[in-house]
């Protein structure tokens, strides 16, 4: 569906360059955008990298796992039905950690092993668990302590002060994590009282 709407926006925009004889604007702004996807895309390679070795140093000096047993109280709260040593936990972590540090690319790869671990402890069922719908919804709200990626971009765009964003990000982030948390369990808890009807 997604592509269908993609390839509409092109070819109504299109049409109406060509309509109003401005092609010659658009091709100019395919190529200027082109060139400055590149640079974009570079710039934010070299901050990624950055983050991701810090967070391979963190894993190897055992920060990983120190942060990993600082939250692992909170994320039984949030995941009653995963077994504490279960594989879905760990990843669980990860993908919540690295989402802290705005790794998004990183913690993708993290949270679809989650997924596939919490899936066969719901028996393989099409139908998702409470622990899934749970993820999925801390991961759309992504609590961000470091939006790296947001920095790099800022950086790229000569931004006086790239780091001001941080502030921001993380008080609204911290809203978007509890609604998220707060809509979760009202809707698991309402269906659980139409379950007992």
């Amino acid at each position: 569906m997604i592509n269908i709407i993609w390839v509409a926006l092109f070819l109504i925009g299109m049409g109406y360059a060509a309509f109003n004889g401005t092609m010659d604007d658009v091709n100019k702004a395919i190529f200027n955008s082109a060139g400055n996807a590149v640079q974009i895309c570079f710039g934010l390679i070299s901050v990624l990298i950055f983050w991701l070795g810090l967070m391979k140093i963190a894993e190897k000096s055992g920060l990983l796992e120190k942060l990993s047993t600082l939250f692992k109280p909170i994320m039984k709260r949030i995941f009653p039905e995963v077994p504490p040593e279960h594989p879905a936990m760990g990843y669980i972590m990860s993908n919540t950690i690295a989402n802290m540090f705005g790794l998004g690319n990183a913690a993708t790869p993290m949270g679809i092993k989650a997924m596939e671990e919490l899936k066969k402890l719901n028996g393989g069922k099409s139908t998702p668990s409470r622990s899934m719908i749970t993820l999925l919804a801390l991961n759309t709200s992504g609590l961000t302590l470091v939006p790296t990626t947001v920095i790099a971009i800022r950086m790229n765009s000569h931004a006086l002060s790239p780091t001001d964003i941080v502030g921001p990000t993380l008080l609204a982030t911290c809203c978007t994590t509890v609604a998220a948390l707060i809509i979760d369990r009202y809707f698991y808890h309402r269906r659980k009282r139409r379950e007992r009807k």
